[in-house]
């Protein structure tokens, strides 16, 4: 396992050394100039020329992406044009907000999407398997903006229940920042149940036909034993990717949800930083985002072989 663990991440390193290139070069296919954004309307020569010289902008591509390259290695990922505040101190503000919301989406997306495709495949033809397929269905079709306004009508303004928008951070209100995204982190998790669904029950499908799992009822073991031990834990492999995939896109930020509900995260953060030509904020959020992508890959292998003993040779 120790040996398994030390070749992934060594695999790590050049795939993060790419990683940052290209960020760092698509980052200056942006449009416009940050230099004439930041100097404003006036323009005076002597103020754009300083701030090339303060951000590095008049020298040579490599040598910016070497001193970018030497921050973030130091835990600095720069500083934002516009706002004059460490990219680091933007993401450690934001981060934690999107994580929330991600964690909850998730949380819905593993109660409902496996348990619905368990459901379908130990009752296949059944109407437990035909409605679990309708949600699956309705999950994939419908658009998040349009279940957002929807659960705001229903629950804010009609029944006031919940509020309509804003967010309260758990340090200063656990049950309010609750209260806050189970909206958003419902209307997010109700996609990724729909596609969880869709895949576990096909995994399901195939576990509950194989060889070990005929060989598990014949020795007489109780059905809920055989599909909960047997099938369900072999079945979980593909469906492990799956989430890790499905984490990592809502720790990126879900642009249209986050707008909806006015959540501060890195959905909003990205946005503005891209309208802004705001260079740093990009390539530090966008290279945070990829790191956490390449770690929960990393995590998924590591749940590979915890689920599958198979896979530990």
């Amino acid at each position: 396992m120790l040996t398994f663990l030390a070749k992934r991440l060594i695999q790590l390193v050049p795939t993060l050394f790419f990683v940052s290139v290209l960020i760092f070069s698509l980052q200056q296919l942006l449009p416009g100039d940050p230099a004439l954004t930041i100097a404003g309307e006036d323009r005076d020569p002597a103020v754009i020329e300083q701030i090339r010289r303060q951000y590095h902008l008049d020298q040579p591509l490599p040598v910016q992406y070497l001193h970018w390259v030497g921050g973030v290695l130091h835990g600095d990922l720069g500083e934002s044009m516009r706002i004059k505040q460490s990219v680091s101190a933007l993401v450690a503000e934001k981060l934690p907000v999107t994580i929330q919301l991600a964690l909850m989406a998730m949380a819905f997306s593993i109660t409902i999407g496996l348990t619905a495709g368990v459901v379908a495949a130990v009752f296949k033809d059944t109407v437990w398997d035909y409605l679990a397929n309708v949600f699956a269905l309705w999950g994939r079709s419908t658009p998040s903006f349009w279940l957002g306004i929807m659960l705001i009508f229903f629950f804010s303004v009609q029944l006031g229940w919940l509020p309509a928008s804003g967010y309260v951070r758990p340090s200063e209100d656990f049950w309010g920042s609750i209260a806050a995204t189970i909206m958003p982190a419902f209307v997010l998790g109700n996609v990724g149940a729909a596609v969880l669904m869709r895949h576990t029950r096909s995994a399901m499908l195939d576990a509950l036909h194989s060889d070990y799992v005929r060989t598990a009822r014949a020795k007489g073991l109780l059905e809920r034993t055989v599909v909960l031990k047997h099938a369900m834990r072999n079945a979980l492999t593909p469906v492990i990717t799956l989430g890790a995939l499905e984490l990592g896109e809502l720790l990126s930020g879900a642009v249209l949800t986050e707008q909806i509900f006015s959540i501060p995260g890195f959905g909003k953060l990205i946005v503005d930083a891209v309208f802004n030509r705001d260079y740093a904020v990009v390539q530090g959020v966008v290279l945070v985002t990829a790191t956490v992508y390449i770690a929960l890959n990393l995590i998924a292998d590591i749940l590979y072989v915890l689920v599958n003993p198979r896979l530990r040779t």
